[in-house]
């Protein structure tokens, strides 16, 4: 399938390749996982759960002069949340960042919004953010999406990042409502991500296999049971996934899995933005304020068992 390329956004590739892991973290890992596996799963697994610190620096950095900075209790964590506007008097959109960022990544949308007669409420997940450091976990980060959306009642919109697109399906899952759902570049398979970052750090395959059986034990639920496809043909919301053709962290393919298996849902393709820039692109802010006022935005992906993929 050719993706689709709009001519409403940049062509030009203009991607920002991934910072290389240090070399000696890599020579570790790999002579950890012959020479002491267990202790190399260990540290593996550690990293894998703790955001990066950068996410707090970078929320402290962030203006948020204009929010009101509160706080939601979430699994015995205190969550910082982010509100603009009343969404006790207006319709409100709910925003969840991606993996290692923060709440305030929203603040692109936030006027738009606000102009379009939303509130916004955004808030930073589990250890990130302006939130004490901690390892946290793909079930957490969709509980805590659930407690914040349970303050405030059902949202007129969500709209998720990443990770945080993967923690959102499984929080509607779960009973969180939403009249519609955009998702910027989501993750669909927690264990493809541990084998894309297994292949960062020289971890080998099977040390990656053990880390999540290593996760299994800890949350009390198996990974494969988290996948995006096993729970996307039971929603019934309107959902825009928003994916670029040359996202280098989240392959597009998983975008286009949700569009495909998410009843009713659209996919608009990007080419340029890669996995970070797509999450602040003006032109993709004004492609989702498009699907909120209910028009037609991307394209119906669609599956058989005679027709894998397909446009309608």
């Amino acid at each position: 399938m050719d993706a689709a390329k709009p001519s409403s956004l940049p062509q030009k590739s203009t991607i920002v390749r991934k910072s290389g892991v240090p070399r000696p973290l890599r020579w570790a890992f790999r002579a950890g996982s012959w020479l002491a596996p267990r202790t190399t799963v260990r540290h593996a697994s550690r990293l894998f759960a703790t955001p990066l610190p950068s996410s707090r620096s970078r929320a402290l950095a962030a203006p948020c002069d204009d929010a009101r900075i509160g706080q939601v209790e979430s699994g015995g964590h205190v969550l910082t949340t982010y509100t603009w506007g009343d969404p006790a008097l207006q319709p409100y959109v709910l925003f969840a960042h991606g993996w290692s960022s923060f709440g305030l990544r929203c603040r692109p949308w936030v006027e738009p919004l606000r102009a379009a007669g939303y509130a916004v409420v955004a808030f930073d997940l589990p250890g990130h953010g302006r939130n004490p450091p901690c390892q946290t976990n793909l079930p957490a980060c969709a509980a805590a999406l659930a407690d914040v959306a349970r303050q405030h009642g059902p949202a007129a919109a969500l709209v998720a990042h990443s990770m945080g697109g993967a923690a959102a399906v499984l929080a509607l899952r779960e009973g969180v409502r939403a009249g519609r759902v955009v998702l910027l570049a989501p993750a669909a398979d927690m264990r493809e991500a541990g084998h894309r970052f297994g292949r960062t750090i020289g971890l080998s395959p099977p040390l990656v296999a053990r880390m999540f059986e290593r996760f299994e034990r800890q949350i009390g639920i198996a990974v494969d049971q988290l996948a995006a496809h096993l729970h996307l043909p039971a929603l019934g919301v309107p959902a825009l996934v928003v994916h670029d053709v040359e996202d280098e962290d989240v392959p597009w393919e998983e975008g286009e899995r949700y569009a495909r298996l998410w009843p009713g849902a659209r996919l608009l393709s990007t080419r340029g933005l890669g996995h970070h820039r797509i999450a602040s692109e003006p032109q993709v802010v004004e492609a989702a304020l498009r699907f909120l006022r209910g028009e037609a935005v991307g394209e119906r992906v669609v599956s058989s068992p005679n027709l894998p993929f397909g446009l309608a």
